[in-house]
């Protein structure tokens, strides 16, 4: 077959996955406050990706709430005041802001748990290793997160890189993400990356993290679990149940075959995004 049908074919296929990922309902950020503040041991506080909205945040939502999780997540604004389009470093100091705020108005509540999807992943990283969120955040879980940038980001300039800005923090050449990788993580913050091979927006080796000398920091793939998935596959929840449970300093979630242990070395971390 012709290489150029087999490269447009190829784009086409990943445009159309991009969009079912997209979330464009103006209302997606119309969310019910259900959580009590005032009795709340184990915050979770959960952080969307780009272009979408709380409204992909549901189905883990209810498991946390289900196991009783105090859960919330925060309106991170963009386009239209909506999508999370605004720069990473912008978002993590709103997120830093909220935080600060809550504890205040809180004072009792228990170590705070960040769990961010894809550019989530990236404002909790930012906020806990550059803006002093260490103090608060006892454990970070990254889903599908572009930890050394995606080739996918070249393609978001492409068509969204002018109005959003952040699109071109993705890329793997970004000074934002070289800065970003430097020096160690928070070595009384446990940081765990959960990520796919299958994963077509995050591609491989992108959310795989450099362990090397860093005891707190854990690679976990799964195998099979396309980008939105990470959100709501159960096998993706069983390693988030460990995590939290080990990030809490419970006894650790029974293991199962579709949920490995978190990886000692990371996976071709040598390897160039």
């Amino acid at each position: 077959m012709n290489p150029f049908v087999m490269q447009y074919r190829k784009l086409r296929c990943q445009l159309k996955y991009l969009a079912s990922y997209l979330d464009l309902d103006p209302r997606g950020n119309q969310v019910v406050r259900r959580t009590d503040f005032k009795r709340c041991p184990r915050p979770v506080l959960l952080l969307h990706g780009f272009f979408s909205t709380r409204r992909v945040l549901e189905v883990l939502e209810h498991r946390l709430r289900r196991e009783g999780y105090c859960v919330w997540s925060i309106h991170l604004g963009g386009t239209m005041d909506r999508f999370n389009t605004h720069r990473i470093d912008e978002l993590a100091r709103k997120v830093r802001g909220k935080v600060d705020r809550l504890y205040e108005r809180h004072p009792e509540m228990g170590p705070l748990t960040i769990i961010g999807h894809s550019k989530g992943g990236l404002i909790g990283t930012y906020y806990v290793k550059r803006l002093g969120g260490d103090a608060r955040v006892k454990s970070l879980i990254t889903l599908g997160t572009p930890h050394r940038g995606t080739r996918m980001a070249y393609l978001g300039c492409a068509t969204l890189g002018w109005f959003s800005r952040s699109m071109w923090q993705l890329t793997p050449v970004s000074p934002f993400i070289k800065r970003l990788g430097e020096g160690a993580f928070p070595r009384h913050v446990r940081l765990t990356s959960i990520y796919s091979r299958d994963d077509v927006v995050a591609t491989y080796p992108s959310s795989v993290l450099d362990v090397d000398g860093q005891p707190n920091v854990f690679n976990v793939e799964l195998s099979g679990v396309a980008h939105g998935e990470l959100l709501t596959r159960r096998a993706v929840w069983e390693v988030i149940q460990r995590e939290l449970a080990l990030g809490y300093a419970d006894e650790a979630a029974p293991m199962t075959s579709d949920a490995p242990p978190p990886l000692p070395v990371a996976q071709a971390a040598a390897s160039g995004p």
